[in-house]
């Protein structure tokens, strides 16, 4: 790869662009098919840009349900069917009789997922209803999950492979905040979202603990924008989801919503 294809992506981005470029380059030249494991919506940005410079792939996204998250891409020479090919998507339906089972979170089940030994990169989304959880798994693991997962966060659970017809898609819930903040600063929005001191979320972002739209931002005055998805690692991620103007006083009043 040129090296000015790399001013468009952060360093820390630059290992998985080589990659990506090397499964399309595959695909054009020796007629090779790559399916990837799941990708986040950035990575996913990355390959897609990456493709489209090129000439004789094709690629198909897939996350088990339309509006996925997270997907796999399989990555072909452009004279391949990719839509009849398998991208290897399975589905775990995940239950339990006790009653304290409604109170888990997105957090408790991706937890307990890793913790039975798998790799973030092999999950997909998961869907959390008072009543089940929905994980998509990559199919090569879908069984040692299913015979592993005994419990989340101390909860006993049973596992069931179900087809993906069976799928209950879930909107991500939002907790609403209401802030007025001096300016757009990503450190600012961020110090006040979680109550923290700026002298304490400085740090963590200028060493890359902090993405914007899962891209790693290490400029603590990047302006945010409405729309934006911040993440912040070890507590979470939010969504600049209004900017509702300005106070008397010049200060802009901002709606969140904290990922739940």
């Amino acid at each position: 790869m040129t090296s000015n294809i790399y001013t468009h992506f952060h360093p820390d981005e630059h290992r998985f662009v080589d990659k990506a470029e090397e499964w399309i380059t595959r695909a054009a030249m020796f007629h090779t098919v790559k399916l990837t494991d799941f990708l986040d919506p950035r990575q996913a940005f990355i390959v897609q840009s990456l493709a489209n410079r090129a000439e004789g792939v094709r690629i198909r996204f897939d996350g088990g349900y339309e509006q996925a998250e997270r997907r796999r891409i399989l990555i072909a020479p452009d004279y391949r069917d990719t839509e009849s090919e398998d991208t290897g998507i399975g589905l775990l339906s995940v239950t339990s009789d006790d009653t304290r089972f409604s109170r888990l979170d997105h957090g408790d089940f991706l937890g307990s997922l890793l913790g039975v030994g798998i790799k973030r990169d092999k999950l997909g989304d998961i869907l959390v209803h008072d009543d089940c959880c929905h994980a998509i798994v990559a199919s090569e693991i879908i069984d040692y999950v299913h015979l592993h997962l005994r419990q989340v966060h101390r909860v006993n659970v049973l596992t069931e492979t179900i087809p993906l017809s069976k799928l209950r898609s879930a909107i991500p819930t939002l907790e609403e905040m209401n802030l007025t903040v001096a300016s757009l600063r990503l450190d600012g929005i961020v110090s006040d979202v979680y109550r923290l001191s700026r002298s304490k979320v400085l740090d963590p972002i200028k060493s890359g603990r902090c993405k914007v739209n899962w891209k790693p931002e290490e400029d603590p005055s990047k302006q945010l924008r409405e729309g934006d998805v911040i993440s912040f690692q070890g507590f979470g991620r939010f969504k600049l989801v209004e900017v509702e103007g300005e106070t008397k006083k010049g200060r802009i009043r901002l709606k969140i919503g904290k990922f739940v």
